[in-house]
């Protein structure tokens, strides 16, 4: 069979040249449905005779850095490890092949693609890539244009953040204790209280905070008081909740850590404070300076009276100003002595020290301060923060499977003893949170252990992100294929176990349901 070239260099109707497609979409306009792309790659295709062989997708996936999208960083590895089997990627437009801030980024992962023997071409672009002059100065127009629109939006969505947070509305994060997140339409009438971890379904609605259980704002309220008018301090204070048999919003113990935060935090007299941090187009967090923040005040209903809330900032401040700076370095060499390592929390539990807070606000930060006391640690300790973060959230999780799979129709117990999941009286489910463990070669590792003691019939492994606080996904890890004590898992890893990782609980509640058989009848 003859073979001609065309013009474009793609083969004519004798020899299907083979292509892979890439599509992302991250939570931009429907033009940019996955759906919408496929589509106008398949055209794109057929018109230039390609036959498509494997498609690469980033489902909600942002396109401002390449952590995190593993189908384009599967596509690379497949083309320059020599195992791709085809010879064109085909892309939607410039903006899908990313949105990076350096556009000379988005090129490197094109050249590379280009070095390994496979071209790239943009399907809804009025240019040819072709490597011309003309293509090569459009393709870099394009890149900035692409970044500059994240840039935009990110501006266009601060002011409108901020907006609402002037106009007395919530912006992300849970209540706390003895306040709930409460549900109201555009025109501000109350729709309804929201659980933890419950999210608005409708775009014109807004979040307000709102006093929570009469109890809860009893228990605030008696922590000022003990703190402004007896005196007591904080670690005094978490005791006697405890004796009580109170707990935080999270279900943990009190400690000195979560009464300070209940003492400084504005929300309890009403006040609406927010960016006090900054993320920004993904790059480096970092704490903003006061004069950055936004705030409006007296916009939630109070539970604590204002002249009681700014006695005790006072107090708290005045604590680390008696204290020269020299003092304070010397509790805090005094505090690593100790306890043989320093972070957030450990400062803030410790009775005889002023709060991470107050040393940030002296020396500008807690890694500054670090420096001054001479600490350099060798060993990333916040494993042992993020440990008691997974503690405090797996009760909220295992809740979460249960009403998931409850909601399907099935019947599920929770094993008190075991913490096994009973479902439907078939089948054993053991929920286990995984920490993510960056490694020296810039990857991250989950590791995953199994209890092969209770033996359950299905592992469902929690993959958190770094900060401990938002999940990954979730790998639903049936015992008949797992044979080890544990596995590890990376960002990207083999067939047989990416067959077991889903983005929700969906799956689970899928196997949870009850299906009524057809043509039995019952008499």
């Amino acid at each position: 069979m003859s073979r001609s070239k065309l013009k474009d260099g793609s083969q004519s109707n004798d020899a299907r040249s083979r292509a892979a497609a890439y599509v992302r979409m991250s939570t931009e306009h429907q033009q940019y449905s996955t759906e919408n792309q496929r589509d106008v790659i398949a055209a794109f295709a057929e018109s230039r005779n390609y036959e498509i062989v494997r498609t690469y997708a980033d489902e909600g996936k942002s396109g401002l850095r390449l952590e995190g999208r593993e189908a384009l960083q599967s596509l690379l590895r497949d083309v320059e490890s020599g195992t791709a089997d085809f010879s064109v990627v085909l892309v939607y437009d410039v903006s899908r092949w990313g949105r990076f801030q350096d556009p000379d980024e988005s090129a490197s992962y094109e050249v590379r693609c280009k070095h390994a023997g496979v071209r790239v071409l943009y399907c809804a672009e009025q240019f040819e890539n072709d490597g011309s002059p003309v293509s090569s100065l459009i393709k870099s127009l394009k890149r900035s244009m692409a970044g500059e629109y994240s840039r935009e939006l990110g501006v266009k969505v601060h002011a409108g953040q901020s907006r609402l947070i002037r106009c007395g509305y919530r912006q992300g994060g849970p209540a706390g204790y003895g306040l709930r997140r409460v549900l109201v339409d555009q025109a501000g009438a109350v729709k309804g209280e929201l659980r933890r971890r419950q999210h608005k379904s409708i775009q014109t609605d807004r979040v307000i905070l709102a006093p929570g259980p009469p109890e809860e704002v009893t228990a605030v309220q008696g922590i000022y008081r003990q703190f402004v008018e007896e005196g007591r301090t904080e670690s005094e204070i978490a005791a006697a909740l405890n004796e009580d048999g109170l707990r935080t919003d999270r279900g943990s113990p009190w400690t000195r850590g979560t009464v300070h935060q209940i003492l400084i935090n504005e929300k309890y007299v009403g006040d609406n404070v927010w960016n006090r941090t900054s993320f920004k187009l993904k790059q480096e967090r970092v704490r903003n300076p006061p004069a950055s923040w936004v705030r409006a005040e007296r916009v939630f209903a109070p539970i604590v009276d204002r002249l009681m809330f700014e006695a005790a900032r006072q107090m708290i401040l005045a604590r680390s100003y008696r204290l020269s700076d020299d003092q304070m370095l010397d509790a805090l060499r005094k505090l690593l002595l100790r306890n043989g390592y320093l972070s957030g929390i450990v400062i803030d539990e410790a009775p005889a020290c002023p709060s991470s807070s107050a040393y940030a606000s002296r020396f500008g930060s807690l890694l500054r301060t670090y420096d001054l006391i001479g600490y350099a640690p060798d060993r990333d300790y916040r494993y042992v923060e993020i440990n008691r973060r997974l503690r405090e959230l797996h009760p909220e999780v295992v809740g979460q499977a249960m009403q998931a799979m409850s909601e399907a129709g099935a019947r599920v117990e929770r094993d008190e003893g075991t913490g096994l999941l009973w479902v439907n009286e078939e089948f054993r489910v053991s929920l286990a949170l995984s920490r993510c463990r960056p490694t020296a070669a810039g990857t991250n590792r989950w590791i995953i252990r199994f209890d092969n003691v209770l033996r359950p019939d299905i592992t469902v492994a929690v993959r958190m992100e770094f900060d401990a606080l938002s999940i990954r996904d979730f790998f639903l890890l049936p015992a008949i294929d797992v044979r080890s004590d544990f596995v590890r898992l990376g960002d990207h890893n083999d067939y047989g176990f990416e067959a077991y990782r889903f983005e929700d609980l969906s799956m689970l509640a899928h196997l949870a349901r009850r299906v009524p058989l057809k043509g039995v009848s019952y008499e």
